[in-house]
């Protein structure tokens, strides 16, 4: 059985809240638990009353072996759960060490954005022909 720390969606449409629940892994996403350790209401005005959970549940948890999604650890790092506990990345660093800074579509996009503007600026300048309202007060 795996245990993972995940967040379980509440609130109402448009106006999520979420309480970070750990479970098995094999239960729904809004399913069954077996602790509650607190809320994250991303919406909320007030930072400090954005994220509420119990620190020490939740170190107690990832030192028993749970393994936190991606947000939760996140959320876990900001409030310092991971003091010296090292925890094995779910997500491989990708390799972009081949990858070119410069590329035929940012040069095409540059040609075509200074076509734009030299035609622009040879564009004559054509007087605003006067309305009706203002043949009649000259």
């Amino acid at each position: 059985m795996v245990v993972v720390i995940r967040m379980k969606r509440t609130g109402r449409k448009n106006r999520p809240c979420y309480k970070i629940s750990v479970s098995d892994s094999r239960f729904k996403r809004d399913g069954r638990t077996i602790e509650d350790l607190g809320l994250y209401d991303p919406i909320s005005s007030k930072t400090d009353k954005q994220v509420q959970f119990d620190v020490e549940r939740a170190k107690a948890w990832v030192a028993q072996g749970a393994q936190p999604s991606d947000t939760v650890r996140s959320i876990f790092k900001r409030a310092g759960v991971f003091g010296d506990v090292t925890l094995p990345k779910n997500k491989a660093v990708r390799d972009r060490s081949g990858r070119k800074k410069d590329t035929k579509t940012k040069a095409r996009r540059a040609a075509r954005d200074e076509r734009i503007a030299a035609a622009k600026l040879a564009r004559p300048k054509v007087a605003r022909k006067p309305k009706k309202d203002e043949k009649k007060k000259k």
